[in-house]
């Protein structure tokens, strides 16, 4: 027998997955080319707009264009799959901890106000500023507002970046960024190429410039549970917190091993 409150529970539980149904029908569509990309802009601003993201954010998205290139970068990340030693030959490890060292030196005040605030010491930082942006001489040349809702709007992994793009889109209704900022293939910015999530939960001033970007990075580090005085290479405690940084093995174990190699460890 099926008891009163059964039913008006089963009732209930059906209104409810209709309206979700017509939620997902309603939402703005992935596609895995530039044909649908216009049509999507339209129905994703207005879901944005409802959810409170501002006119001048709105303009700067319907500005943006498929990004043909970010799609060519997003399917041929072919490096992430070569050993630990080709990896670091490709990246120019053996360059980044010469400069690396020599920066330590010349900005010791610098990474000795970071590391007195946020416990990270100079070595993966300085590891993670060489290998993400050469020091700041790569920081990308791609419309990021662009990259990022083209990849939004991708069928690939349109849940994290449909993130990243809410995060832009509050960054640009705070002036931060603007619909002109110019990123890396996939929306990066500044010298340690944070993603527009990372920037506002970890971002402390222009991540354009160094000493901002630098702060900002040991601040996601220490977020991440990052702890004073404890080691950073694979097994240690801190190792952990370069893990959440960038989710590539190799990349990883690379950046522990040249911040040992820069800390003179």
């Amino acid at each position: 027998m099926i008891r009163g409150w059964q039913v008006a529970t089963s009732a209930l539980a059906i209104v409810v997955m209709v309206a979700t149904l017509g939620a997902e029908a309603n939402a703005a569509q992935c596609g895995n080319g530039p044909g649908g990309f216009e049509a999507w802009k339209q129905q994703f601003s207005g879901e944005a707009s409802a959810k409170g993201i501002g006119a001048t954010a709105i303009a700067a998205l319907m500005q943006t264009h498929y990004a043909s290139a970010t799609i060519a970068a997003d399917r041929g990340q072919r490096s992430f799959g070569l050993s630990l030693e080709q990896f670091m030959a490709k990246r120019g490890s053996a360059t980044i901890v010469a400069r690396g060292r020599s920066l330590k030196q010349s900005q010791a005040a610098l990474f000795a106000s970071i590391q007195q605030r946020y416990g990270v010491p100079p070595g993966p930082l300085i590891a993670i500023w060489g290998m993400e942006s050469g020091f700041g001489s790569q920081r990308g040349n791609q419309n990021m507002l662009s990259s990022i809702a083209t990849l939004a709007y991708d069928c690939r992994r349109p849940e994290f970046f449909t993130d990243q793009l809410y995060a832009a889109l509050k960054l640009v209704d705070r002036g931060t960024l603007s619909g002109s900022t110019r990123g890396s293939m996939h929306g990066e910015i500044g010298q340690t190429q944070f993603m527009p999530k990372n920037v506002l939960a970890y971002g402390t001033g222009n991540l354009d410039v160094a000493a901002n970007a630098l702060s900002s990075t040991a601040n996601f580090l220490r977020a991440h549970g990052w702890r004073a005085g404890a080691g950073y290479q694979p097994g240690e405690p801190n190792f952990a917190a370069i893990e959440a940084w960038n989710a590539a093995g190799v990349y990883q174990k690379a950046i522990a091993i040249m911040g040992r190699q820069i800390d003179g460890q």
